[in-house]
């Protein structure tokens, strides 16, 4: 059976509708984390306290795991998702309130429930697409929601950034609820008839039921790791720190981190065009090594802006492939019944490995650590993940 292309795909009524909420809610996400950070800079924040904002986005994937896989097992999807894209739009216009750091803890909680709205959201259209989807075009939606992503993290930020600047915080906030809210009105008009699975256990029982699911399913587990090896790709620190070091004598700080970052998204958008139809669980391996290889590779160009910008596009074209074929190796593994509970499990330990490698990254360079030595280790992460998959294929394949 042929692959179906990404428009085939997308004419999925199903598909094409989540989609656009998708391109919209993402977009929105992006669009205001700009306003956010820049307000906070002007009001004199210190690092701690910016780093403290920024923790508030990654936080809820991880304590609200158990918690918001049970909800999302619990409560159809169309009725969850409403409630999900409302709580965004409140959370959003309560930022309009923040006017001093003295407002620096009700930011935090705004953030903080914003995140954890985003997160449930994210992790419910994860594990609703292996019930409406199979095989290729599993792969293709998961594939279309990773480039989603991509060109909504160059494009909000870009535009996010030059709203803020030209026409103030309130503005793009104001901006972020109007989007929100056309996502929600797209949302009504979802045609969406999926069987109900009732489950009379109590929330208790079903996080349990849920746990001991993976813990007896042992190739899921791996699968969740492999999945969370992605995170070496986790540069967000390292580039701040080569902009500081390197890249403030060429241009301006926060345009080097968003040119890097431009490249990157790019590259993560293209990428899936030209290797998608390639990646197989028989040649995974390869892929891994590859992604490994481009890294250290970068390791040797960071020292040069226009040459780092140029290995930084070469490592961001096997991303989306990689974390959209993993992903969709667990979501065929799992049992409709615990898709919730198991997804948002892997959501938790991907966001921990994003952050272990984030600390790493840290306090390596706090250390004494050379930058490109970090990225070689990082890189080396992938091959070592190679070698995982090997023993994983021979044992579970």
């Amino acid at each position: 059976m042929n692959s179906p292309s990404y428009l085939e795909t997308l004419k999925h009524p199903i598909v094409a509708r989540l989609t656009l909420i998708q391109f919209i809610s993402y977009f929105g996400t992006w669009f205001s984390q700009v306003a956010i950070a820049s307000m906070m800079l002007e009001y004199g924040a210190s690092e701690l306290a910016i780093a403290y904002i920024f923790m508030m986005l990654m936080l809820p994937a991880i304590i609200l795991a158990p918690i918001s896989g049970w909800i999302i097992d619990k409560i159809p999807f169309k009725k969850l998702m409403g409630i999900l894209l409302l709580i965004e739009i409140i959370m959003t216009l309560l930022f309009m309130t923040i006017n001093s750091l003295n407002d620096l803890n009700a930011l935090m909680l705004f953030v903080f429930i914003r995140s954890a709205a985003a997160s449930i959201l994210f992790t419910a259209e994860m594990a609703l697409f292996p019930k409406i989807l199979q095989g290729e075009m599993l792969k293709k939606t998961n594939e279309i929601h990773s480039i989603v992503w991509s060109l909504c993290f160059a494009a909000g930020m870009a535009l996010g950034g030059l709203v803020t600047y030209y026409f103030g915080y309130d503005t793009t906030f104001l901006i972020d609820v109007i989007l929100y809210s056309i996502a929600f009105l797209l949302l009504l008009g979802l045609q969406l008839r999926l069987e109900v699975n009732k489950h009379h256990e109590s929330a208790l029982k079903m996080m349990r039921s849920g746990f001991y699911y993976l813990k007896n399913h042992k190739k899921l587990i791996h699968l969740i790791f492999l999945h969370a090896s992605i995170g070496f790709t986790s540069f967000e620190t390292l580039i701040t720190l080569l902009a500081d070091l390197h890249y403030k004598y060429i241009i301006a700080i926060p345009l080097a981190i968003g040119w890097i970052n431009a490249s990157r998204a790019l590259a993560m958008t293209i990428g899936p065009l030209l290797f998608s139809k390639y990646i197989n669980d028989k040649n995974l391996h390869y892929f891994f090594v590859l992604q490994g290889l481009a890294i250290i590779f970068w390791s040797f160009l960071q020292d040069t802006y226009a040459l780092s910008i140029l290995g930084m596009f070469i490592v961001g074209l096997l991303s989306t492939s990689l974390w959209s074929y993993t992903y969709y190796l667990l979501q065929k593994e799992i049992e409709v019944q615990y898709l919730g509970r198991v997804i948002a499990y892997n959501d938790m330990i991907f966001m921990l490995f994003n952050i272990t490698v984030t600390l790493f990254v840290g306090y390596a360079a706090k250390m004494g650590m050379e930058l490109n030595s970090i990225s070689i280790v990082m890189g080396a992460g992938f091959i070592l993940t190679a070698l995982y998959y090997t023993w994983f294929k021979k044992h579970y394949l």
